[in-house]
Parts: structure tokens; C-alpha cells; sequence
């Protein structure tokens, strides 16, 4: 099973519908069982045949293989300190872009370890983290009838993860991944964010990035 731990926001939800399109087992994860039922109903809602299930956050890591990290960045560190030992072993795919807003506009919060997805792998040294899936529109993914043409940025020092994570995100029609390089290269992809939401903002559209060239 693929488990979004904090998957009851937009992002979390997107990437949920979609790996569910694709025929995975998925299951969205949060601190309220409750609110977690309800993403998953309102998942299920949207396309039919999804295998989504919502379950409390220690539930959806215990129980998934593959586990994403969709929490507000503000909640990072004490969602995974808190799941430390049930995240063991497993791979992990952080997809949080640490931002904050002021009048509207976004920037890039400066992280001590250098990314959310480097910091995940001091919290989770056993645990294998790739940083991926940052510059998609949750709006679009939200959308079963929008076509997410789109690259995606892999970043992990573990080869097989790397890999495993890049086939992941093409099983989403039109995607493709990208190598893009070591897990310490992901505070440039999380930090692209910030200038996408600040894009759309001022063209009132869902860019997302193309790479040429490759």
C-alpha cells in the first residue's frame, strides 16, 4: 500500500487519486481518523473503482510499504519523530516544500539540514528518502479529467529507491521523472516551489516544469 501521512490536504489528495487511477492501494493518514475518512471518501468520490482507505497517521505507516510525507512543513519534524520507529526500513518520499507567505507571496524557508527531505533522513536514518512530486498542481492532480503533463524531480542517494520512486510517478499518465541527482540536491526542487506559486499567482494559471534537453 502506498500511505500519505498528512494526505487530507490538497497535495496529499492529488497524488492519492492519482496513484489510485493508476491502481494502487492507497491509504491517507492523519493525526483525526475521522478527517482521514473523509479525504479518503472525498477521494473515492471523484473517479470510479479507487482503493482508498483514511486511517490515523500511526495506522497508514505501520501498514504501507511506500509511505509519502504530504504534512505542513510546520509539522515535519514531530509527525516523522513521532512515527520514528514504525517508518523503519521503509521508503519514504517526502514531497514538502518548506514556504512561508507574506501578502500573498511565497518564499522558500531556509532549513537547517538544507531540505525537508534531508532533514527526513536525519529524523529516519533507517528509513530509505527520496524527495519527489514537489511541483505539481494540487489543483490539477485534483482533477481526474486534466492531464498532469508534467517532469518530476527525483532526489535520493539510494539508487534502488531512487528508481523505485521514479517508476512511481510514471505510472501518472504524462509524467515523466528525472534523476535529479543526490538527496542534498532536493533544497533546489523544494525551493522551486516558491517561485512556481508566485508564477501562477501573477499569470492566474498551474504552471509546472518541463525539462529540455534529456
Amino acid at each position: 500500500m502506498i500511505g500519505f501521512l498528512g494526505g487530507t490536504g490538497p497535495e496529499g489528495r492529488g497524488l492519492a487519486l492519482r496513484f489510485a487511477m493508476a491502481g494502487k492501494s492507497v491509504g491517507i493518514g492523519s493525526r483525526d481518523g475521522g478527517r482521514a475518512s473523509a479525504a479518503a471518501d472525498s477521494v473515492r468520490s471523484l473517479a470510479h473503482g479507487l482503493e482508498v482507505g483514511g486511517a490515523l497517521n500511526e495506522v497508514v505507516a505501520s501498514e504501507s510499504d511506500i509511505v509519502f510525507v504530504a504534512v505542513p512543513y510546520g509539522g515535519h519534524r514531530a509527525t516523522l519523530e513521532s512515527l520514528r520507529e514504525r517508518l523503519d526500513g521503509k521508503l519514504i518520499v517526502d514531497v514538502v516544500a518548506p514556504l512561508r507567505f507574506s501578502g500573498g507571496v511565497a518564499r522558500a524557508v531556509e532549513v537547517e539540514e538544507g531540505s525537508a527531505a534531508e532533514q527526513a533522513q536525519k529524523i529516519l536514518p533507517n528509513s530509505r528518502v527520496v524527495g519527489a512530486f514537489h511541483n505539481l498542481s494540487a489543483e490539477d492532480l485534483l482533477d481526474p479529467n486534466v492531464e498532469i503533463e508534467s517532469d518530476v524531480v527525483v532526489c535520493g542517494d539510494d539508487a534502488d529507491a531512487k528508481r523505485e520512486v521514479m517508476d512511481l510517478a510514471e505510472t501518472i499518465a504524462s509524467v515523466r521523472a528525472v534523476d535529479g541527482g543526490g538527496l542534498h540536491c532536493s533544497r533546489y526542487v523544494e525551493g522551486l516551489t516558491a517561485l512556481l506559486i508566485n508564477v501562477n499567482r501573477i499569470y492566474k494559471a498551474h504552471s509546472t516544469i518541463k525539462i529540455v534537453g534529456i
